[in-house]
């Protein structure tokens, strides 16, 4: 069981100093748009990630005119008592700690605090480009293991290198550059077939889960398929490279591999990005999240803390009652800028200008 009992928020947002103490069971966050409902969230989920789910540097953390913002919870795992204390600087390095032991590097934080994030901007799951596909797994993936967190490090890293060595031939290569560049190549390829081979078991996993997802969300039987086989898992990637080679140094970057892959998600034998209603891509991106929130529930066999950002506003009584019923949680936060009617919940405060009203 996952409890975060209370919270503590210092100069985060828009917040300037609030302590809050929540129940188990449903927290209901209701406050107009701007108030600061969202960034409540924000800083719970920073504490099990030591990032923003909303994409956010370090400086729009902070509250204006400040250099540092300090989270503070007290949260019960598993009957153990922990202390987490996030401190998020503009002149000095983040730091996490945890019963006053800094998490050192950061990405062993993965898994100590499960949580699983539900928001408004999840629609681009199915309606935009690939990119966002590729981050929903990417992410997923490394919140299974804090392993795969520098498996993916390392990837980024050498893909890097790759491009800015690319880029300094400026489209000739000498035979010392050619032998470097195969060195380059080398790396890429053997940690790209690691992160795809990865990448397509734990889809075939998600496909079964989000499937589930649907057909109880929706209440009908549409097939939902998620498709993942890019040329190069199955042909190898290194040959692959050396064929495109003279496209790659006259663009000055590297065109295939992981970062360019696509899920490909369609619904009934159609793709589900130009032939579904925005009903249907809504009801697939949330089974997407629920699929990853009941993976995670497998894999760390802790029911991950909800929080769940202003997801009802577009759903109907049945399609909400029916997500809530398929979110199994210990705690769950949701947040609303409309009176809850089918949510029972625990515990109801009202937030305006960054204060907790009750």
């Amino acid at each position: 069981m996952v409890h975060l009992r209370q919270l503590w928020l210092q100069n985060f947002r828009n917040y300037s100093s609030e302590e809050i103490i929540f129940s188990k069971g449903t927290n209901v966050l209701f406050g107009q748009n701007g108030q600061g409902k969202t960034n409540l969230l924000e800083a719970i989920y920073y504490l099990g990630s030591a990032t923003s789910f909303r994409g956010a540097p370090v400086d729009a953390l902070i509250k204006k005119d400040f250099d540092t913002a300090v989270i503070r919870a007290e949260i019960e795992h598993e009957e153990r008592d922990l202390l987490v204390e996030a401190e998020i600087s503009a002149l000095r390095q983040n730091t996490i700690a945890i019963n006053k032991q800094k998490i050192r590097p950061i990405r062993n934080l993965v898994g100590l605090i499960p949580m699983t994030i539900f928001g408004p901007d999840d629609l681009t799951l199915v309606k935009e480009g690939p990119s966002n596909r590729r981050t929903y797994i990417d992410e997923l993936l490394i919140r299974t293991h804090p392993k795969y967190l520098k498996k993916r490090t390392d990837l980024e890293a050498v893909l890097k290198q790759r491009n800015a060595f690319l880029k300094q031939t400026k489209g000739y290569l000498s035979r010392e550059g050619r032998e470097t560049l195969s060195v380059w190549s080398e790396q890429f390829a053997t940690l790209s077939h690691e992160w795809g081979e990865l990448r397509k078991k734990t889809l075939i996993t998600i496909q079964e889960l989000a499937q589930t997802a649907y057909t109880s969300l929706a209440g009908t039987k549409e097939v939902l398929e998620l498709t993942y086989t890019p040329s190069w898992l199955e042909r190898g990637l290194l040959s692959l490279l050396n064929e495109s080679e003279n496209d790659e140094l006259r663009r000055s970057t590297t065109l295939i591999g992981p970062h360019r892959d696509d899920i490909e998600i369609c619904f009934d034998g159609m793709p589900a990005r130009t032939h579904s209603s925005q009903g249907e891509q809504r009801t697939i991106a949330l089974s997407l999240r629920v699929a990853g929130h009941h993976l995670l529930h497998e894999i760390h066999k802790t029911k991950p803390v909800l929080l769940l950002d202003d997801v009802f506003s577009e759903l109907d009584a049945k399609r909400t009652e029916r997500l809530l019923h398929l979110l199994v949680a210990d705690q769950t936060f949701i947040t609303t800028a409309t009176e809850p009617q089918i949510i029972e919940e625990n515990a109801y405060r009202e937030i305006k200008n960054g204060k907790i009203l009750n």
